[in-house]
């Protein structure tokens, strides 16, 4: 009932807020993330405060620093179902009865784990606030974790990877991090495959709860309608009595590059596109090059008008879209370019998007290229941190991954602090040439001997009808 007014609301928070991020556009010092304070509660909660009062909604965002990396070893997806089952039931609500008392107040909570952490998101009007914490609070430190739903859930997700892998677009993603990171805690899908799963026991999760579910390994950020000092109390109240006790480190360690030309096929029989990743390791998250890679790659695969959209889609057709992407995590995530194409023309697309990369390289990136390419990251930034929710997420995040609003607000001034000579090195130090993994999705018939040409060593070969990834 009140979901459509806080619709209305949210929009006009970000329209209140536009003039503010275009005029920081035109002045590099003016700070883009508004003050916040940091407060640590005696049980070890880390609370990230920030008043917004241009309408009244409170934004949450809650990180626990566990996510799938702290899997069990053989049982993945544990990190996932534990973050699913929050919302199934309290020791005080049912699953439905949290649904009904969140529609009540036209709130919004989910809960997803992520490969480095797990996080959980709310957001009410600030006449609903104590119900709203209430409800967060209960959910995130009185967990009932029902056998029935747990079976459920469990169940739920077994056949739904099953059925993703009708579509190759659904889990070649799974496929390229599996291939790429081998035994590397990063190369785990992150809610399971059809064998880890089968062995998960709500005991499993519970534990997981029990382990890494403390106040000290949480951190929580409010943004919105509020006074601080009213916010801290609010936040004491209900997280305060949350055990005091450590979590353990989750020890991952750095994983290591893809040397020469490697390739996995993986068969689908009556696939009739071919979809291909290409790609190897990338940054961190916390990488100091991270903007300047990010400037790079929006003008080679990062926006429509890209080099290799452009080539691949808009000027040959051989597919309809072609993109490439750092995705940036604690350690170095994954850089890759991702498409699909038809199996008589997967030679050629395959080609073109190689072709397209070594032109990077001897080419490079011209001066009118990289105006636009900024001009366009400028105008696309402001939408990132200009509401609460968006604010909430960044600054937990930031807080996360040991950094500061300085890494937001610095973001202008090294978009343009990127010239030719920048971006040689960047193509050179971070856009891989010669040392490649592909993992190609498709008819293996039709396109085997095309894909053994790319690799330097043995073809690796799964069908996808094989369990796991």
């Amino acid at each position: 009932m009140m979901k459509m007014p806080r619709r209305a609301l949210l929009a006009g928070a970000a329209m209140a807020l536009a003039n503010s991020w275009m005029y920081a556009q035109t002045d590099p010092a003016r700070p883009l993330v508004p003050p916040y304070e940091k407060i640590q509660l005696r049980n070890g909660v880390t609370l990230l405060l920030m008043e917004q009062h241009e309408v009244p909604i409170v934004s949450f965002n809650v990180i626990v620093k566990a996510g799938s990396v702290a899997d069990p070893m053989g049982k993945e997806g544990v990190a996932s179902l534990t973050a699913d089952l929050l919302r199934k039931g309290t020791t005080a609500r049912t699953a439905d009865q949290i649904a009904v008392d969140l529609d009540f107040i036209g709130g919004d909570f989910d809960v997803n784990a992520a490969l480095d952490f797990t996080s959980a998101s709310a957001e009410f009007l600030a006449k609903d606030l104590g119900q709203g914490l209430d409800l967060v609070a209960e959910v995130l430190t009185k967990p009932s974790f029902a056998q029935a739903e747990f079976d459920k859930l469990l169940q739920q997700r077994i056949n739904g990877i099953k059925s993703a892998k009708d579509q190759a677009s659904n889990v070649i993603a799974r496929y390229f991090n599996a291939y790429l990171y081998g035994s590397h805690p990063y190369g785990r899908p992150v809610g399971g495959d059809e064998t880890s799963l089968a062995g998960v026991r709500r005991e499993d999760v519970v534990n997981f709860y029990q382990t890494y579910y403390s106040a000290a390994n949480v951190i929580i950020a409010a943004v919105g309608d509020f006074r601080i000092p009213e916010m801290r109390r609010l936040l004491e109240s209900r997280f305060d009595s949350w055990p005091a006790k450590s979590a353990p480190q989750t020890q991952v360690s750095e994983p290591e590059p893809v040397r020469g030309k490697r390739v996995l096929l993986v068969d689908k029989p009556d696939s009739t596109q071919t979809y291909f990743y290409i790609g190897n390791l990338g940054i961190r998250r916390t990488d100091p090059d991270r903007v300047a890679v990010a400037v790079v790659n929006t003008l080679f695969g990062g926006r429509f008008t890209s080099r290799l959209n452009t080539a691949l889609r808009v000027d040959s057709g051989l597919t309809y879209g072609a993109s490439s992407q750092f995705d940036q995590r604690q350690h170095r995530g994954p850089f890759q370019i991702s498409t699909y194409t038809r199996n008589e023309s997967t030679e050629k697309a395959i080609d073109m998007a190689l072709e397209i990369l070594k032109a990077l390289h001897e080419q490079g990136v011209t001066d009118a290229e990289l105006q636009s390419v900024k001009t366009y990251m400028k105008g696309q930034f402001p939408p990132t941190i200009e509401t609460s929710d968006r604010l909430a997420s960044n600054i937990a995040r930031l807080e996360f991954y040991g950094l500061d609003k300085s890494d937001v607000d610095s973001y202008y001034a090294k978009v343009d602090a990127v010239d030719q000579d920048a971006a040689r090195r960047i193509i050179r130090q971070h856009f891989p040439l010669e040392n490649l993994a592909l993992v190609l999705v498709g008819k293996a018939p039709e396109i085997r001997q095309i894909a053994a040409k790319y690799s330097s060593v043995p073809l690796d070969f799964k069908s996808v009808a094989q369990p796991g990834f």
